[in-house]
């Protein structure tokens, strides 16, 4: 089994790889929705939550996240003792979702935060240029350009400590074929498999 991490920053195009990757007929976990699941279907996280975060952010058993939002967004301690309990919950999710599959492809825009590079076996970066990555995503979401500016800034000044052994990049530049080089990537799979 191998795990394959598909990530890159925002407005660089990881989901566009992940839909050609199901379109070529592979299973690919998307960190977000399952996330979102993982945490409506836990009784602990929920714990975590309403004892450790904020009591007001578990309201009979489902989880505000409004209110949640308001308090992780404005406490670090806060944002991390939550991001601990989830991201612990998506790593052994993933590995179980995993099982039996040759290969597994996993969407994730915080590849190193969440610790997921210590599961993975390559990581997949999907790179683009800063200013095309940024009108994607006033396109895409309608957000002004100072907002998304600051959100790429944000994402691309973190620095992990140490840096995946085995990390490819795909170009999606607009420029350079994107199927291709994911074709060449999936092809090096195969010949690794036999």
């Amino acid at each position: 089994m191998k795990i394959i991490a598909v990530t890159g920053g925002i407005g660089a195009g990881k989901s566009i790889v992940c839909d050609m990757l199901r379109a070529l007929g592979h299973d690919v976990y998307d960190c977000d929705s399952r996330a979102k699941g993982i945490m409506d279907g836990s009784d602990i996280i929920k714990h975590v939550i309403a004892d450790e975060i904020c009591a007001a952010a578990v309201v009979d058993g489902v989880i505000d996240r409004k209110v949640l939002a308001e308090v992780v967004f404005s406490d670090k301690a806060m944002l991390d003792r939550l991001n601990r309990a989830v991201h612990s919950a998506v790593r052994d999710d993933i590995v179980s979702w995993a099982e039996g599959r040759p290969v597994a492809f996993v969407e994730t825009a915080i590849l190193y935060q969440s610790g997921l590079d210590r599961i993975v076996d390559e990581v997949w970066n999907v790179v683009a240029p800063q200013q095309l990555r940024i009108n994607r995503v006033m396109m895409r979401n309608g957000f002004e350009r100072d907002h998304v500016v600051r959100r790429v800034e944000a994402q691309d000044g973190f620095v992990p400590d140490c840096v995946h052994p085995r990390v490819f990049d795909l170009v999606n530049d607009d420029v350079q074929p994107l199927l291709p080089q994911l074709e060449a990537r999936l092809n090096v799979l195969q010949t690794y498999s036999r």
